[in-house]
């Protein structure tokens, strides 16, 4: 049986890292709990360790998949990923899913890697799997780890994948040097698996997020911000939605919302706004304000302001956004707010607004938007 070192009894599992980290530093593969099933990690900058776990698993010229630290640790790898790739990570990382991806930049740190370690993990396609997991012991063995891990399902070929430490310790005993307990797994299931290329995606495994949230997963998000969310930005939203439907053809291609700095929730549309919408064909009735918070910016794929003054709050929140979030006039000016005014200023406004949506549709590139690949087509 491997030596097992029980994470569930200390409040304090520095000395169970420790370890670990110097077991895979010196080339041994340990058994870690993930968040979806039990693995076997290697150090990936040990060639001897990585050369071991694939005599361990008995695994054959399938390519294994790597777990790095955080999303901007697989950004290292990921240079100049796609919207597409960009948007999965922020919305699944840390997370059950398996992102496959290539690396082809030259500055990628995929060529930091040993080369037999970059051809175990290397697709046909050139695609590399990453995973980043949200797992307590696994977090905290990265955070002391000079590289990814490489990692692999800790389960023989036919068997099962366990999602408790004896379960594994039972299918591999003595080959398998060192095992951490952490109880059982969160989800206790199969990572999804999803291969993105350029805009394309696919989904090679349904695992823990299945295939209806991931369908939503992809989608972009694209918000639009006023102040009090009953004006501007719903009529914005409305029209964009419009504009983008008839662009792709399909109605639920993009997600495009509303939100205000200073709103409530709750409140309906201005009885203006849902007059000129109503003249355009389009219907406002069902909106509700809501303000903007966490939620709405973290799966925000593209921000526009009414105002500079909306775009420099929301800047002073979130300075992480600086790429996404843009004043809707493109010359950075100001949307004026009809709030009060007649109903031909609220047109002129929904007019202004228009055109601008316009420019903004024609500068979002294909990358802008997923496409599921079929069958057919050829894998990352």
């Amino acid at each position: 049986m491997p030596t097992i070192l029980d994470a569930r009894t200390t409040d304090d599992p520095r000395d169970i890292i420790h370890r670990t980290v110097q077991a895979l530093s010196e080339g041994a593969v340990v058994g870690v709990p993930t968040d979806t099933v039990y693995g076997l990690a290697a150090h990936a900058l040990s060639e001897k360790g990585v050369q071991r776990l694939l005599e361990i698993k008995g695994r054959g010229d399938e390519p294994i998949a790597i777990s790095v630290r955080s999303r901007q640790a697989a950004d290292d790898f990921l240079c100049n990923a796609s919207p597409v790739v960009r948007r999965l990570s922020r919305r699944c990382w840390p997370g059950p899913m398996t992102l496959v991806a290539p690396c082809s930049d030259p500055h990628s740190a995929l060529s930091q890697l040993p080369e037999s370690v970059r051809m175990r993990i290397t697709g046909p396609g050139g695609g590399i799997g990453f995973r980043v997991i949200d797992q307590r012991i696994l977090t905290g063995i990265h955070r002391f780890m000079s590289g990814p891990l490489v990692l692999t399902s800790a389960n023989l070929s036919g068997q099962p994948a366990q999602n408790t430490a004896q379960g594994v310790a039972q299918q591999f005993g003595d080959t398998l040097p060192l095992l951490l307990d952490d109880g059982p797994t969160r989800y206790g299931g199969a990572s999804t698996v999803v291969s993105v290329s350029s805009s394309q995606w696919k989904l090679l495994r349904e695992g823990v997020i299945e295939r209806a949230a991931m369908n939503q997963f992809v989608k972009p998000v694209i918000v639009m911000v006023c102040t009090g969310n009953t004006c501007r930005s719903p009529m914005a939203e409305t029209i964009m939605s419009e504009k983008l439907s008839k662009r792709l053809g399909r109605a639920d291609a993009v997600r495009v919302i509303s939100a205000g700095v200073a709103a409530g929730e709750g409140v309906c549309a201005s009885p203006q706004s849902i007059e000129v919408m109503g003249e355009r064909g389009l219907d406002l009735t069902g909106h509700s304000s809501q303000p903007l918070t966490d939620d709405v910016m973290n799966v925000a794929d593209l921000v526009l302001t009414m105002t500079r003054g909306h775009q420099a709050a929301i800047l002073a929140a979130w300075p992480e956004m600086h790429d996404r979030v843009f004043t809707l006039r493109h010359d950075g000016g100001d949307i004026t707010d009809p709030v009060g005014m007649s109903v031909d200023t609220y047109r002129r406004c929904a007019e202004q607004m228009d055109s601008e949506l316009d420019k903004w549709i024609d500068r979002l590139d294909d990358d802008f938007f997923p496409q599921e690949m079929s069958d057919g087509e050829e894998d990352s």
